[in-house]
């Protein structure tokens, strides 16, 4: 089985009833978060995410299983499945996955579906660290990974009591 991501605030979801996408909000905890350096960001979506008031905009548009004319969207979702049941957070909530579903009161069934996880990669310091060098200098010939990796010495100017 291939690896799959943890969701996280920002994620971008859908309805298989809906027509446009929206983007989940974590309200049920501020303490746990992936992919990001600043922990400030990325909340970890939880099965506790649960509610009306889920989503940032709370729809997916007109809901095509309501009716001809479709009204508009009120989404609810009910539970999740396929999440991580390994790991439970602070919220007493378990992980939620790239391939989890949610499923809305409206449909009955797991018609909200996840396609953006919203993590994103951030170079940071380990990642220029581990990089390979030679290819280092192929992407970037003007650079000297070794200049790069030196330590350089602190400078710390001029102590005015030492003169």
């Amino acid at each position: 089985m291939a690896e799959k991501h943890i969701v996280v605030q920002g994620a971008l979801c859908k309805c298989q009833f809906g027509q446009a996408p929206d983007k989940l909000k974590v309200l049920t905890h501020q303490k746990e978060y992936a992919n990001d350096k600043n922990a400030s960001k990325k909340l970890i979506v939880t099965t506790k995410e649960i509610g009306a008031a889920t989503f940032e905009k709370n729809t997916f548009g007109n809901c095509t299983k309501m009716g001809t004319p479709p009204p508009p969207c009120k989404i609810m979702v009910t539970e999740w499945q396929g999440f991580y049941d390994k790991v439970q957070l602070s919220n007493s909530g378990f992980i939620i996955l790239e391939n989890s579903k949610a499923v809305c009161a409206v449909a009955g069934t797991p018609c909200i579906e996840i396609i953006d996880h919203g993590q994103r990669a951030e170079a940071g310091k380990q990642s220029f660290e581990n990089a390979d060098q030679d290819v280092q200098q192929q992407i970037n010939p003007l650079v000297s990974p070794e200049e790069m990796y030196r330590k350089q010495p602190l400078n710390k100017g001029l102590e005015f009591g030492n003169q």
